[in-house]
């Protein structure tokens, strides 16, 4: 699979582990403000089926350093993922405390990325492209505009790898992959029955769109 998957907005340890079990690369818990935040216990049960076998992201919303350092030593994250419109200074300041990758969010709300994203290419080890959604963060399940923003990539696309977030489902995720070209592919509320509960087949069907497979829910 040359696109990555990672699945994102993880409640349960089953849905970990069937994650891992598809091949996926990442698995995401999150401790934002959200439906589908858990606490660092329950994180470190949730993602304990996928060590040695995916990547474990922790999504955090503005915290200090000190929080962010802490939650991901108990949880044995492997990335940050920096979300609520992080700077570069914001990315930057967590690198001493912290071995692994860290990703920044950037919400696109008008279908043209913003300006603002530009400085975080040159810093984060990833940039995630997430739908702007007023009052929530992530997990919306509304996509933008791909075709719209693909040709202001292309620029910053050797600094930094592009996660291809918001309003991703089986259905569209491979028009997603063609218009943007991403390194990865992340999905949290399309493969959902309801907040935080990931639907296994759905979840098959996500990985096998992703792979060509094209299979069905």
């Amino acid at each position: 699979m040359s696109v990555e998957v990672k699945f994102c907005g993880l409640t349960r340890a089953a849905d970990v582990d069937f994650a891992a079990s598809l091949g996926a690369t990442y698995v995401g818990v999150i401790f934002a403000d959200s439906p589908r935040r858990v606490d660092p216990p329950m994180a470190a049960r949730v993602v304990a089926p996928a060590r040695g076998r995916a990547r474990t992201v922790g999504v955090f919303g503005p915290s200090t350093v000190d929080a962010i350092s802490s939650v991901a030593g108990e949880v044995a994250l492997d990335v940050i993922q920096l979300h609520g419109d992080p700077t570069p200074d914001a990315v930057e300041r967590v690198r001493p405390v912290f071995a692994g990758e860290v990703w920044a969010v950037v919400r696109v709300a008008t279908n043209v990325l913003p300006a603002d994203a530009v400085p975080l290419f040159h810093v984060a080890d990833a940039v995630v492209l997430d739908t702007k959604v007023a009052g929530q963060l992530g997990g919306t399940g509304t996509p933008f505009d791909w075709d719209a923003v693909a040709q202001a990539l292309d620029g910053h696309r050797a600094n930094a790898r592009v996660v291809l977030a918001g309003g991703l489902t089986p259905a569209n995720v491979v028009d997603a992959m063609r218009a943007i070209a991403p390194d990865v592919i992340d999905v949290s509320s399309g493969v959902e029955t309801a907040p935080g509960i990931k639907d296994h087949a759905r979840m098959r069907a996500f990985a096998d769109a992703v792979r060509g497979r094209g299979s069905t829910v």
